[in-house]
């Protein structure tokens, strides 16, 4: 829930937070009895935590669909990142998964904790997934064969150039984009958007999560798995680890800000996928996370903590993402802030920094020209609250009385 020491700094988070909370509990309480769909939708909220509670939301056959799609993404995505398996026996796996997911017997244990045990019940997975409606099934089998494929491929492949760097993302993440956007359309309530834009949602939000997980996946037990492409690296350091060293800190910093200037370009393609939006479930479901990512890194750049330990967005900030992200006002104002606090950010003296301010330019102007900055209400950057100690201590404490009464279990990003 957070300590009590930020709720005190931020009194405001206080109602999101509690609404989050609750929302979390009712849709544990709504998670379906047969056991395929149970055990769906219980590892859902295991695996992907906050982001359950959106999926949740979207319309009952959609909503299924969504669910069955992530979690044999999800399982998919296991076999790739257990860098314990051998090469040999890896790379057949992530080709045929796409068939896998007819197969009732089949399953494969790798990885830990939740994630294995999807990959060792992965029946259930594969029992829903024939129950879904026509037109889903197509879409997830066809997202998961290109995604196997390309996966398979930089498992003997190195990201080396810039260019290579986009086209794992593609597999990775932008494939997601593809496939979410024609679930969207055989659900009938939206049209099918341009693979230009479908891609670009997934590469924002997948170079957002090799940007702030650089520590652990250069730390990953056995194999370090790296992503960072060398063209942008080898600017700065001779080897991506050397990133981590103290002594390279300054040069690390200039690394990240070139790695963040780069996701920036996929900004105005995700702001125009979402403005086209009709459904508010299905816009809710695409925007917040691309709230988060932009979020995410504005806290990154030029912080050297990227290479010490978790930036993440504080959980309060994260609920009110979440609670008020409901039209395409909240978010070009979102997306406003979070890009004013970037550029604030920015050093002149970054190599980059030219490059880095016109991306930020483009958004900011992008948003300023939608009209609708004035029809939301600013939550990112604001001034002190008027809040008094004594008042945020007491509303900590009513928060942490109220909660004893719940799960324990919280969603985290």
């Amino acid at each position: 829930m957070g300590s009590l020491g930020t709720l005190v700094k931020h009194p405001g988070d206080f109602y999101p937070l509690l609404k989050l909370k609750m929302a979390a509990r009712h849709a544990e309480k709504q998670i379906p009895s047969e056991p395929r769909w149970g055990f769906c939708y219980s590892m859902l909220h295991k695996v992907s935590r906050s982001f359950a509670l959106v999926i949740q939301q979207l319309p009952p056959t959609l909503r299924n669909a969504v669910c069955i799609f992530y979690l044999v993404l999800r399982a998919l995505d296991t076999v790739e990142d257990d860098t314990s398996i051998a090469t040999d026996v890896k790379v057949p796996i992530l080709k045929d998964f796409y068939r896998h997911i007819y197969d009732l017997d089949w399953h494969f244990s790798c990885g830990t904790k939740e994630y294995k045990v999807l990959m060792d019940q992965f029946h259930f997975v594969s029992t829903a997934f024939l129950e879904l409606e026509k037109g889903y099934p197509e879409a997830i089998e066809d997202t998961t064969k290109r995604m196997g494929a390309g996966m398979a491929k930089f498992i003997r492949k190195e990201v080396e150039t810039v260019d290579d760097y986009d086209e794992y993302c593609h597999y990775v993440a932008g494939l997601v984009g593809l496939g979410l956007s024609k679930l969207f359309h055989a659900y009938g309530s939206e049209d099918l958007a341009p693979d230009s834009l479908s891609n670009s949602m997934g590469l924002f939000l997948q170079k957002t999560n090799i940007i702030r997980d650089y520590l652990e996946d250069i730390n990953e037990i056995p194999k370090s798995r790296m992503f960072w492409p060398r063209q942008i690296w080898s600017k700065y350091v001779n080897k991506l680890e050397d990133l981590k060293y103290e002594e390279n800190s300054v040069k690390a910093v200039q690394c990240l800000n070139d790695m963040i200037t780069n996701a920036l370009i996929h900004v105005d393609d995700c702001l125009k996928y979402m403005a086209a939006l009709h459904d508010p479930a299905i816009f809710r479901f695409c925007a917040i996370p691309q709230i988060m990512a932009i979020g995410t890194l504005a806290l990154c750049y030029n912080n050297i903590e990227v290479f010490r330990g978790v930036v993440k967005m504080r959980r309060g900030l994260t609920a009110k993402v979440i609670d008020r992200t409901n039209t395409m006002a909240d978010v070009y104002g979102a997306f406003y802030d979070f890009s004013c606090m970037l550029k604030a950010k920015v050093d002149n003296n970054d190599p980059n920094a030219q490059k880095t301010y016109s991306r930020l330019d483009s958004i900011l102007k992008t948003c300023r020209d939608s009209g609708v900055l004035n029809k939301r209400r600013s939550y990112i950057i604001q001034n002190q609250s008027n809040c008094t100690p004594l008042l945020a201590v007491m509303l900590c404490i009513m928060l942490a009385i109220f909660l004893a009464n719940l799960s324990p279990n919280w969603p985290n990003n």
